[in-house]
């Protein structure tokens, strides 16, 4: 009877996760969807549907600086079309360029935007991907947790995983951090597997160099996971007989992977890291890597390294004092630094502890170079995928403490009250922030969604600029990524100086891929002071704050942008305004425009 009774009691348990997780799932990918979010995650997206059409890794969104590093490799001005990339990693784009294969996205006319939708229908597309990978990565550490510990730690960790906010921000935004999160599950379960071995005397071979495959693919996901790659090989010089070999496959192996992107990004920018190689000047240079991307001469922003050492050990100690939201805002998790003090029975346990210690130890230097927060979806979030296996162990030790107290042993309803406890302060921030959400899906069920305004607005782009620009034309903008993916036009990220504008405005002319026109919006005016926007767009501060100082003096309104010296020249060959969401998204066309207004 007894039996029967916990059989039933699992049943239930399992029934009540399953609805929760199909009603979350649902929720996210429809009622409460308000499309991408991340530039990054738009520009793979759009990356993604350039492979589908058959047109290689190329991309419509320019970086000055990217089109600087190809033009002096290829010693001539090379063409915006058909523009190579080499900023992002290769498998999340080939994953989702699949995708969009098999439901026929690379046909533009066969996903157009309604005119009543508020969602770009490909972003749903792309998120639903992201999510089946997180689904499947909750499905992964149930497996290994359940291995390392017992089901009822397993399916704690799993609840804390589906109510947790953080990682719904980033299955929705379309970044490639859940895809990384499965591939990082599938590695260390293997991991685990190749230690059990070990302490048992066994061969750890096939797992271990199964667990180096999983580790390759991650790389290939996101190329700063190969310092994860990193400490799973030291630990598995160390851990593994014969000492070293384990280690030495492991290095082959992502060898063998990175050959091909290194000699083709050497040949398109004349290095084997392309474009992305800049973003160290995101964690070196104080997290200024969107300033280096718009410049148009890499010469005149040398990487300056003064104070390195003291750089990295400011970053460091960021990355430990934020380490719950790095970890996902599971308090639980950063229980496991605490873990490492506690003597577990079995070897396997306290030595696989170690192994993730070492990785994420790797991780958090390697961060230090490159930088990363934990405001808003940083794509170098790589904290997040160790959060799941920390839980765990956080879990486990606050688990041996509690049952250690006297009075849980002489009550046994109080024996699982911790772990309530822990789920009910994890989940507050999605429970909290569920009705308001619940309540707008329902009043905009019939436009697909709330869009992320501001700064993004999937129609004026796609029902509008797209119509406006021919294929062969180029606009500047402030939101590249977002003009590449809803309006599917080439798109050069506003560089800060007018020299910059006019040496990339004239190889447009001269490629026969005009500029149509300057597209302004919350991405720029809308985040930060006046002296930081300012000092960021340079010469061309008049015009993002131009529609806000229009508004400000109407009527009549007045253009600041039209008084500046520095941009009169521009000012005359752009001299028509579209208003695409009244005055704070603006675009400057070379010709009148059906909703253009005056002057």
């Amino acid at each position: 009877m007894s039996n029967s009774q916990t059989d039933t009691g699992t049943l239930i348990r399992r029934s009540v996760f399953f609805l929760i997780l199909i009603l979350l799932t649902l929720g996210n990918l429809f009622a409460l969807f308000s499309g991408l979010s991340s530039p990054q995650a738009m520009d793979q997206a759009q990356i993604s549907r350039e492979i589908a059409r058959g047109n290689g890794f190329t991309t419509k969104f320019i970086r000055p600086v990217a089109y600087y590093q190809a033009s002096q490799s290829k010693g001539s001005n090379v063409s915006f079309e058909a523009f190579q990339d080499t900023y992002h990693s290769p498998l999340n784009p080939l994953i989702n360029a699949a995708v969009f294969k098999i439901i026929g996205a690379d046909n533009a006319d066969a996903w157009q935007m309604g005119e009543k939708e508020m969602v770009f229908p490909l972003d749903r597309v792309i998120a639903t991907v992201s999510t089946l990978f997180f689904l499947m990565a909750i499905g992964m550490n149930y497996l290994l947790i359940s291995r390392v510990f017992d089901p009822k730690i397993a399916g704690v960790s799993a609840i804390l995983m589906l109510f947790c906010q953080t990682f719904w921000d980033y299955s929705l935004s379309g970044l490639p951090q859940m895809l990384m999160m499965f591939l990082f599950s599938c590695a260390i379960y293997f991991v685990y597997r190749a230690v059990e071995a070990a302490t048992e005397g066994r061969v750890a071979m096939t797992p271990a160099l199964i667990a180096g495959v999983f580790f390759t693919l991650l790389a290939l996901t996101h190329w700063m996971t190969v310092w994860i790659a990193l400490g799973y090989i030291i630990f598995a010089a160390i851990a593994f007989r014969p000492r070293g070999f384990v280690g030495v496959a492991v290095i082959v192996l992502l060898i063998i992977a990175a050959v091909g992107p290194m000699i083709r990004n050497y040949t398109i920018t004349g290095s084997p890291f392309g474009t992305a190689s800049l973003t160290l000047y995101n964690g070196l240079a104080s997290g200024t890597e969107d300033t280096i991307m718009r410049v148009h001469d890499l010469e005149s922003q040398p990487l300056r390294i003064d104070g390195l050492f003291g750089k990295i050990v400011r970053t460091t100690l960021l990355e430990t004092t934020d380490i719950v939201p790095l970890l996902g805002g599971i308090i639980i998790a950063p229980l496991f630094f605490l873990s490492l003090l506690h003597p577990f029975k079995r070897k396997a346990i306290a030595l696989f502890r170690w192994a993730i210690l070492l990785m994420w130890a790797t991780t958090a230097f390697g961060l230090a170079f490159y930088g990363v927060t934990s405001i808003g979806l940083d794509p170098n979030q790589l904290h997040l995928v160790f959060a799941p296996i920390m839980t765990a162990y956080g879990l486990a030790f606050i688990s041996i403490l509690w049952s250690r107290l006297d009075f849980v042993n002489e009550v046994p309803l109080l024996r699982n009250a911790h772990y309530i406890v822990v789920i009910g302060i994890c989940a507050l921030p999605l429970v909290i922030s569920l009705p308001s959400k619940i309540t707008m899906g329902i009043a905009r069920r019939d436009s697909g969604g709330v869009p992320h305004w501001p700064p993004y607005y999937a129609p004026a782009l796609n029902l509008g600029m797209k119509k406006w620009l021919d294929p062969k034309q180029i606009v500047f903008a402030d939101q590249p990524w977002a003009v590449a993916w809803y309006a599917d036009r080439m798109s050069i990220w506003l560089p800060p100086t007018k020299a910059g504008f006019e040496k990339l405005e004239g190889i447009a002319a001269d490629s026969q891929t005009p500029v149509g026109g300057i597209l302004i919006s919350p991405v720029s005016h809308g985040n930060g002071g006046m002296a930081e926007m300012a000092n960021k767009y340079g010469d061309f501060a008049s015009l993002v704050f131009n529609g806000r100082v229009f508004l400000a003096t109407y009527p009549p309104g007045l253009s600041v942008a039209e008084k500046d010296p520095k941009l009169q020249g521009i000012t005359k060959r752009y001299p028509y305004r579209a208003t695409l969401v009244g005055m704070d998204m603006v675009y400057y066309s070379d010709r009148a425009l059906r909703n253009s207004a005056s002057e």
